[in-house]
């Protein structure tokens, strides 16, 4: 019979269900590193069980490629409470978006090259990729500053500028994208670098391209980006992470 409870090195108690979800931060943190995410130990990674007022964050001096569940510590959704001092800068950005957005449960922040310089631009994303087509007007920008995130004000422009979006991209800064589960955002985060790479190159040819039909950008979401197949893209990932780090087979 498993104990309803599991003590972390942060001596917390957690259920069997945030132990799992600190689990699974780490192995999203060493995907989104394996689809290069990373940016020396900056961008952050966070997750929570739905309608909790707390939730687990990348510590800050670790990167995407070593996280461990051991690096993911609590933090919670209300910016008045104490923080811990090994919690990234960020922390408002994520507090912010978990208040606005009650059916978000996971948040990536991080400087991928071809979203970052997509969010330089003013294109608009289309669908010249299946990935293109998973984000057709479901992405928002945020322009009002390109400096860190570091106080609960900006964090709130940001998560309204977000609104309703799959992802916003921060001009000059990168991008965030949210999800209903780690699983979702994380793949999610994964998609939009390749939509951004992909449409980039198909920009730089400087002759005209093709992009899918309405009619076909409503089937993909519905078929390639459906539940199954979000579930199916992550357990592929996880196999990745684990044929790559021997220590994550123990998690």
């Amino acid at each position: 019979m498993k104990l309803p409870f599991v003590e972390t090195t942060h001596g917390l108690l957690l259920t069997q269900a945030e132990k799992k979800l600190s689990v699974n931060l780490a192995l999203a943190a060493r995907m989104l590193s394996l689809d290069g995410h990373d940016d020396f130990n900056q961008g952050q990674i966070s997750a929570r069980l739905p309608k909790s007022d707390r939730f687990f964050i990348k510590q800050a001096m670790c990167g995407f490629n070593e996280a461990r569940p051991d690096d993911m510590l609590m933090a919670f959704v209300d910016h008045k409470l104490p923080v811990n001092s090994s919690a990234p800068p960020e922390l408002p950005l994520h507090q912010a978006i978990y208040e606005i957005r009650p059916d978000v449960n996971a948040i990536i922040h991080s400087h991928a090259p071809y979203s970052l310089v997509f969010g330089a631009t003013d294109l608009e994303v289309l669908p010249v990729s299946h990935d293109g087509a998973c984000f057709q007007g479901r992405i928002a920008r945020f322009v009002k500053t390109s400096q860190t995130v570091l106080n609960i004000q900006i964090a709130y422009d940001v998560a309204n500028a977000l609104g309703d979006c799959l992802a916003v991209l921060l001009r000059n800064h990168g991008s965030v994208v949210v999800g209903q589960s780690i699983r979702e955002a994380t793949v999610l985060a994964q998609i939009l670098e390749r939509s951004c790479k992909i449409q980039l190159l198909a920009q730089s040819l400087h002759t005209p391209f093709h992009i899918s039909s309405s009619e076909d950008v409503t089937k993909k979401k519905e078929y390639i980006y459906s539940n199954l197949s979000i579930k199916l893209f992550w357990d592929y990932c996880v196999r990745r992470v684990k044929q790559t780090w021997e220590e994550t087979k123990t998690w």
